[in-house]
């Protein structure tokens, strides 16, 4: 890649995870969005992010007396947002909304060019309040916001652009932007269709149907999403319902699932798709100085003593959880690390499957777990599941963490102090899971099922361990049954008995970890891919 040459491209997203304390993401997509970002400026490509200044982010989640959760909203203000001066509008339910534009650089990223409509200007000022927040209206409300006033502040600033990054469907109605702007140019509807998939990528990201967002077309024409363009035009480019995936893959020249097994996944889930752009596989990666210890990369560097840097880390991850819940965790037993959304697929629980198992060791303390997670605040069911957790905490006090509020901070703290993480998703659900790279970067070995971006990465038994084979059926109370037993083959037969009894064995495992991923799971490798897959045309 040579700077001098290289496409500029304008990275439209829904959250951005840059800070804990910048409350504009809610999870992996965000995080992800923002280490992208960051990556970018450390190796100098010229990308842009396009994203929402959200005044209450995403909802902070704690925990009752009775142990469930609830949802809280704060007033955000950010006195460090630069006012850009810029302000644009959009039709929402054919009244004009204005969008003020801010930018931060603040966070060692690229420029993030931020849209608000908190104005008083706007009677409704609250479509940029709660990031995945409300119903379906609000929600087009959003991604006019993140969409059509993105372009049109790209104009207003006067950044010229080759590439539009659609970093999930949120963002196809951009491409709806950028057609009506050559169908004004006196371009046909096809001409300026094929001239807009020219230049916008796309990445899809939830291997579930149901996570892949659509809207009724009357719901969208009622909005104004259509933007000016016929409601058997957008039919012809969504569908109906208007899926914002299907969209996204007929609307750009190349799409990318997120990890080599998800494209494959993906290939099969879209396949029926008429006209959809080709999907190729580029794995995430993590922006290695925001989630790495300097301690555990200075000892692995000068072949130091990784066990002394990575017990440091341990204690302190303890001391954290002890202020974080009042539990005191011991030190010198193995600490499973467990960070997740609430979601029926991750299995947050299958650890404790089968009790006649794994209690033993929970009430004597050998294994000791650690988990966080939040669930949609309108997921009733991702809720039980974080109701599951805090009675597991209860029933096993001593060993049995489950810390609220999950944010950037517990995650890092996590995936530097662990001693395992571990992952067991109904494959091939998982899309990617960069939370695995982050504790590998730091030594953490993975104890993960083969989904996402664990099948490119797993040595087993050398940088971390696989459990089951890759088993994939519909029938889910087996995959579940077949999963679970792998797991306790796994965790019982291979990784207490080298924990406790080898632990030459056990560093030689954490160095090889850090070797076998550092590159190729760091941000640079990422956005090298971007640039020769897909930004930079052939």
């Amino acid at each position: 890649m040579t700077q001098q040459h290289l496409p500029t491209v304008a990275y439209f997203s829904m959250e951005f995870g840059l800070e804990s304390s910048f409350k504009i993401y809610a999870g992996g997509l965000g995080i992800l969005a923002g280490d992208y970002i960051k990556g970018a400026r450390d190796v100098g490509a010229p990308i842009i992010g396009i994203g929402i200044k959200w005044k209450q982010g995403y909802t902070d989640q704690h925990i009752d007396p009775d142990g469930k959760p609830y949802d809280a909203y704060h007033n955000y203000m950010y006195e460090f947002l630069e006012d850009t001066g810029v302000q644009v509008s959009v039709t929402i339910r054919n009244i004009d909304v204005h969008c003020k534009v801010w930018k931060t650089e603040k966070f060692g990223n690229n420029p993030l060019y931020l849209l608000d409509t908190d104005i008083p200007q706007n009677s409704d000022s609250w479509i940029t309040g709660q990031l995945y927040g409300w119903f379906g209206e609000e929600r087009i409300a959003q991604e006019i916001v993140l969409g059509i006033a993105g372009v049109r502040a790209l104009r207003a600033l006067q950044i010229p652009v080759d590439v539009y990054h659609f970093n999930e469907g949120h963002a196809a109605l951009a491409a709806i932007e950028l057609i009506r702007e050559k169908m004004n140019a006196g371009r046909s509807f096809e001409e300026a269709w094929q001239a807009t998939r020219d230049e916008v990528v796309f990445t899809t990201h939830t291997p579930i149907r149901e996570g892949n967002e659509s809207h009724p077309l009357e719901r969208l024409e009622y909005m104004s999403a259509f933007n000016h363009l016929t409601r058997e035009q957008m039919e012809r480019i969504g569908g109906n319902p208007f899926n914002m995936t299907v969209a996204g893959l007929r609307l750009s020249r190349i799409s990318n699932g997120v990890a080599k097994l998800h494209g494959i996944t993906a290939n099969k889930m879209w396949q029926d798709v008429a006209g959809r752009s080709e999907i190729i596989s580029i794995t995430n990666a993590i922006h290695t100085p925001t989630w790495v210890d300097p301690r555990i990369t200075a000892a692995y560097e000068s072949n130091g003593d990784l066990w002394a840097a990575h017990m440091e880390l341990k204690r302190e991850l303890i001391r954290f959880i002890e202020e974080r819940s009042g539990i005191s965790l011991n030190a010198d037993h193995l600490l499973i690390g467990f960070s997740r959304r609430a979601a029926p697929y991750k299995r947050s629980d299958l650890i404790f499957s089968k009790p006649e198992l794994i209690a033993p060791y929970l009430e004597s303390g050998k294994i000791q777990i650690v988990f966080s997670g939040k669930a949609h605040p309108l997921d009733d069911t991702g809720k039980r599941i974080v109701s599951n957790l805090v009675a597991m905490m209860k029933k096993y006090p001593g060993s049995v963490v489950f810390l609220e509020n999950y944010d950037m901070t517990i995650g890092a703290a996590l995936t530097r102090g662990s001693d395992i993480w571990l992952n067991n998703p109904r494959r091939p659900l998982e899309a990617s899971g960069t939370s695995g790279m982050k504790a590998a970067m730091n030594g953490v070995l993975n104890c993960s099922i083969l989904d996402g971006w664990w099948p490119e990465a797993c040595l087993d038994g050398e940088n971390g361990w696989q459990f089951g084979d890759g088993l994939e059926t519909d029938n889910t109370e087996a995959l579940d049954r077949h999963d679970s037993e792998a797991l306790y083959e796994t965790l019982l037969q291979r990784v207490l008995p080298t924990y406790y009894e080898n632990r030459p064995k056990w560093v030689e495992m954490m160095r090889k970890s850090i070797e076998t991923t550092r590159e190729p799971f760091a941000t640079k490798r990422m956005i090298e891919q971007y640039y020769n897959k897909m930004y930079i045309k052939e």
